[in-house]
């Protein structure tokens, strides 16, 4: 039982981590340290989808749904929990490169202006 509970907590975990990549680097506004920890969350969650690898946690997940008798699933946590929300088809090789330039393409622009922000304030 604690088992299914855990992979709960994970697939929840795994959400925040989606979350944070997306839209963390917002945080910036808040503390100028948060680029430590959200580039390379970033550059983790692109690397991902621009190699078609399925995050570690996805196994984890599934490993303790097994550990607790409750089914698992061979698709990536995007396929499984998001993408039926958004898109009603699976996953295109396509689909994930368009994701990681999302991702990409987001946080550029919040650090752009941020930094474009910053660069007023001196002048």
């Amino acid at each position: 039982m604690y088992q299914t509970i855990l992979a709960d907590f994970i697939v929840v975990l795994h959400l925040l981590f989606i979350l944070f990549v997306l839209f963390g680097g917002l945080l910036l506004f808040w503390s100028s340290r948060i680029p430590w920890l959200h580039i390379p969350a970033v550059l983790w969650a692109a690397m991902i989808e621009f190699s078609g690898w399925v995050c570690p946690l996805t196994p984890l997940e599934n490993f303790l749904r097994q550990q607790g008798g409750s089914g698992t699933y061979s698709t990536g946590f995007i396929e499984h929990y998001i993408l039926p929300l958004i898109y009603p088809d699976f996953l295109t090789r396509r689909l994930q490169i368009l994701f990681g330039l999302s991702v990409l393409g987001i946080n550029l622009t919040v650090y752009g202006l941020f930094l474009y922000r910053r660069g007023k304030k001196t002048t």
